[in-house]
């Protein structure tokens, strides 16, 4: 199985979880005399099932994240690189936004208000960043097409 695979296996088993999860809530209590939809005891086991092959699929693919190199560094590295990445892109975009914020003057006796950056060269590093980004997240989605778990 490939890891990109494991992925989406490890999503749609989540997704699985959570359902399982509403429908125990939904045959948790039923009104005396009449029997649950569905055997609580069945979706217990249900659930226990599903999280176990979701505590194996996360098992392998942390494994794998950890094992395979890419131009020296582990995808788990370039998980956390993206991660911040994308986090430094969020920042820098919000504060961007205040920094250019064009603050109007009814007359021109009032307060001007300037902007303490250059917002062209704050937009310069987001661009730079978020073509790195692009980058990034190619390599870890190149990996996961091509490695194997």
């Amino acid at each position: 199985m490939k890891l990109a695979e494991a992925l989406q296996v490890r999503k749609d088993l989540k997704i699985k979880l959570g359902n399982i999860s509403k429908r125990l809530e939904n045959n948790a209590r039923v009104q005396e005399g009449e029997a649950p939809l569905e055997d609580p005891k069945d979706l217990l086991n249900e659930l226990e099932i599903t999280a176990d092959q979701l505590e194996d699929i996360i098992g392998k693919i942390n494994l794998a994240n950890a094992k395979t190199l890419v131009d020296g560094h582990s995808l788990t590295e370039l998980m956390a690189k993206r991660e911040v990445l994308s986090l430094k892109i969020s920042y820098l975009k919000s504060f961007s936004y205040e920094a250019s914020d064009i603050v109007d003057r009814a007359t021109g006796s009032e307060i001007k208000i300037k902007s303490t950056v250059s917002v062209p060269e704050l937009q310069k590093k987001i661009d730079s960043l978020s073509k790195e980004y692009r980058e990034v997240e190619l390599k870890i989605q190149e990996t996961n097409w091509i490695t194997e778990i």
